[in-house]
């Protein structure tokens, strides 16, 4: 692109309406530098899509008709893993960006500081950056993004809570990225024991930068409760019973969770 969109929330729209993945990841890595860098400096008013454009490839399954996944101590296994969280960060980042565009004001009506759209932009470059090493891991397999179907459940949070900031944050980085938290250490083992330390440390890499993803979501949602008058707590256990369907599971990564400032008893009272 050789012209900047003029304000962030454009930046943001322009991301949601490109379906190549790796335009995606292009566009989301240079507005984020030049975000950072005062290039783009206005945060501006931009409507986002209901749904972001997405490539013709892979296809689109409900979850009940994905195809069982191997284990990872074979290829297919593996490339089956990789492929299926190349899809999650693709999501991920217009899950970031949409955030940004979406959203203007606290539960109160007051302005969300800059500081907000700085962690949400960086959110969104991390998950580029997590999509593009994932891409190289399964090129490096003899594969890609696209070469196996993937579910299309993932945006249903996004939808659910496309009218509410706090309950946007309540779930999508405090339910479903926390969940990665919990998963991911498992995965690293397993592709380690497979003799595959190279995808192991991509996972590990994505592990490590999701904590401040979470911690992101829980110091946001600690700024909407704040605004709200509410316990932070109690509400954010109300809204995860009213727009996540579904329980948390057992075990949680307790550590990692801590070092994001989640709080073990909000979601223990919620799990399975």
């Amino acid at each position: 692109m050789d012209t900047l969109p003029q304000t962030l929330s454009h930046a943001a729209v322009a991301v949601l309406t490109t379906a190549a993945p790796a335009d995606k990841v292009r566009l989301t890595r240079a507005f984020a530098a030049a975000w950072r860098e005062g290039r783009i400096a206005a945060v501006g008013m931009a409507r986002p899509p209901d749904r972001p454009a997405r490539p013709e490839r892979p296809q689109l399954l409900l979850p009940r008709d994905m195809p069982k996944r191997r284990k990872a101590q074979s290829l297919a296994g593996r490339v089956a893993l990789l492929h299926a969280l190349a899809h999650i960060e693709l999501n991920a980042i217009d899950l970031a960006w949409d955030i940004v565009a979406r959203f203007q004001a606290l539960p109160d009506g007051s302005p969300l500081p800059r500081a907000f759209y700085d962690d949400w932009v960086t959110v969104a470059d991390d998950e580029a950056k997590h999509h593009a090493l994932l891409q190289g891991r399964l090129e490096a397999m003899g594969s890609g993004y696209g070469e196996l179907p993937a579910h299309d459940g993932l945006w249903q949070a996004s939808e659910a809570t496309a009218h509410d900031l706090p309950a946007r944050l309540a779930v999508v980085p405090m339910v479903l990225e926390a969940r990665g938290l919990d998963v991911t250490p498992s995965m690293v083992g397993s592709l380690h024991k497979a003799g595959d330390p190279e995808s192991g440390q991509v996972l590990q890499t994505i592990h490590d930068e999701e904590i401040g993803h979470v911690a992101a979501g829980r110091r946001w949602f600690q700024a909407c409760a704040d605004a709200a008058g509410r316990d932070a707590g109690a509400w954010w256990q109300e809204l995860v019973r009213t727009y996540f369907k579904g329980e948390l599971k057992r075990p949680f990564n307790d550590v990692s969770r801590g070092k994001a400032g989640f709080p073990m008893d909000w979601y223990e009272p919620l799990a399975s």
